[in-house]
């Protein structure tokens, strides 16, 4: 059975020995690449074409890569902006002057990162958090007393440099600080982007245990549900 691309032969084959790629070929009359195979596997390309071939084949891949990434950059920025929209409707919808609301949030923050050791207190490398912690205990808690902070470095950090830049993320007088650091020998050196653990405290262990308690409360008030 004759090939209904037959009488393209001739003329594709003298492309091909003029050292045009398959996929050039394929592209531009239709024909499958295994057909072109067949016919093109008694041509021999020189070492030129074939670096030719070669080279325009890695120049369009890597333009597919970019139209490839920025794709995916755009897809990527659309679901973030879609999480954020989504996310910014629900705060919406919430009261904020409600306590109830602000406590539950402040428990299972504190059942993820708290201290559950007989101290209220909370450690982390991230302020936001740190902050939300100690914001959100002293409007449900008024009469919540903080206790001193210490710094959790590694051994290559400058303890003076990390109380500065907590004390001001925090708005903590400096002198409420206390640090550790850790005795090893840091194997790199620390990104400047990195300036350690703090630990907040606050001074009544009855916050701790009302926190643990309505967590608890709530995840097995949940748990249940479909029981």
């Amino acid at each position: 059975m004759v090939s209904r691309w037959f009488n393209l032969k001739n003329k594709v084959i003298k492309l091909r020995k003029k050292g045009t790629s398959i996929g050039v070929i394929n592209k531009e009359y239709g024909i499958p690449k295994s057909t072109l195979s067949c016919w093109f596997r008694k041509i021999k390309l020189s070492k030129l074409q074939k670096d030719r071939i070669y080279n325009a084949a890695s120049i369009k891949m890597d333009e597919a890569r970019k139209k490839a990434l920025l794709w995916h950059h755009s897809q990527k920025e659309s679901r973030i902006l879609k999480a954020k929209l989504e996310a910014g409707s629900i705060i919406n919808r919430l009261n904020m002057n409600d306590l109830s609301i602000l406590e539950l949030a402040l428990s299972f923050l504190y059942l993820g990162e708290g201290s559950k050791d007989n101290l209220t207190s909370m450690g982390n490398a991230n302020p936001l958090v740190l902050k939300f912690f100690i914001k959100a205990t002293k409007r449900i808690y008024p009469n919540a007393k903080l206790g001193r902070c210490q710094l959790h470095l590694r051994s290559d950090q400058d303890e003076l440099d990390a109380i500065k830049y907590w004390s001001a993320k925090l708005n903590i007088d400096k002198n409420q600080f206390d640090f550790v650091k850790d005795k090893r020998i840091a194997k790199s050196k620390t990104y400047s982007t990195y300036h350690g653990v703090c630990v907040v405290r606050f001074t009544e262990i009855a916050i701790q245990r009302r926190l643990v308690f309505l967590s608890h409360d709530f995840c097995n008030i949940i748990t249940g549900l479909d029981s």
